[in-house]
């Protein structure tokens, strides 16, 4: 999730599959809805669970990827990407090349 742009499809999904474990079915019965999905997203400082959205939160991972590969310059992963997708300029100013990395 930190590394790849998942789908929105697949968020959606995992969303479902958070849904269903708090309010499916068990044994047969209902489970209870104590309080509604938009508020399960609020902090719990707010009164909410602090579950967060999938898709924002892989987007916040990415751009801390992005931020790592825009201002150190010596990781292992800064270097090796910088070698092979934009060894004449910096991150910020690559462009996208005819066999990019899914990283």
């Amino acid at each position: 999730m930190s590394v790849f742009k998942l789908p929105s499809k697949f968020c959606d999904e995992l969303r479902s599959f958070v849904t269903k474990f708090w309010w499916g079915a068990s044994n047969g019965k209902k489970k209870i809805l104590w309080m509604p999905w938009h508020k399960l997203y609020k902090p719990k400082c707010r009164g909410g669970l602090g579950f967060r959205d999938f898709q924002k939160f892989n987007m916040a991972l990415l751009g801390k990827h992005a931020w790592r590969l825009a201002t150190e310059n010596e990781g292992l992963m800064t270097r090796v990407l910088k070698s092979r997708y934009f060894p004449n300029t910096s991150y910020m100013e690559a462009e996208l090349g005819s066999n990019p990395s899914y990283t």
